[in-house]
């Protein structure tokens, strides 16, 4: 296959992958105040007052990004939902926003690869396709992470045109921050806990002292 073959098979990907995005619900619609738009690379819950994001599944953590790109227009947020256990896996991925037909085919993509993954793997594939974006169209030469990419690999041409590629990368980092929140939530979660231990086992001896 020759490189005009190849670069029309990744566009025709690009083009089916935007036209019918996976993970892609109006969630938003439901929340007006999530709505509200983040500079870029802003988190939601800096840009909606700290509304509470909850969580479909149970043992899990929520958390979400909102992220915009001035130079295109695009804009995304990106809720993902963390498992209470090790390994934290990304038990849920979707997406609300609009834009081009680069960033929705990149979220759509991103969320076939990383949903019911642990975060470690997630973070591994976002770093791939950062790789991928900083190539200049070469690719990355190494097979065994090219098959670990699965469809991600159809923006190679795409790093070849620096205004595309933020597009590209919208998806992805507003999962990195969500995932970051997420981990933060479940941090601050059990330090709580573990300050009510404490308060509880204070409690029990001091009722023993009496």
């Amino acid at each position: 296959m020759s490189d005009d073959d190849l670069e029309q098979m990744y566009q025709e990907v690009i083009l089916d992958a935007a036209r019918a995005p996976h993970g892609r619900e109006r969630f938003l619609e439901s929340a007006p105040d999530a709505q509200t738009h983040a500079g870029e690379g802003q988190d939601s819950h800096q840009a909606s007052g700290d509304a509470e994001v909850l969580a479909e599944h149970e043992a899990c953590l929520a958390a979400q990004s909102h992220q915009f790109n001035p130079t295109c227009g695009d804009e995304v947020t990106v809720h993902v939902e963390v498992s209470e256990q090790v390994p934290y896996t990304l038990e849920r991925v979707v997406w609300d926003g609009q834009g081009c037909s680069i960033s929705q085919a990149s979220l759509s993509v991103m969320v076939d690869l990383v949903e019911h993954q642990s975060v470690e793997r997630a973070m591994k594939l976002s770093d791939e396709f950062h790789r991928l974006m900083q190539s200049r169209g070469a690719g990355l030469h190494d097979e065994s992470v090219e098959e670990d990419m699965g469809d991600a690999v159809v923006f190679q041409g795409v790093s070849r045109y620096p205004m595309r590629i933020k597009c590209a990368l919208l998806g992805w980092a507003g999962l990195k921050a969500a995932i970051a929140q997420a981990l933060a939530n479940l941090n601050e979660s059990e330090k709580m806990s573990g300050d009510t231990a404490l308060v509880g086992q204070g409690s029990t001896i001091s009722d023993a002292r009496e």
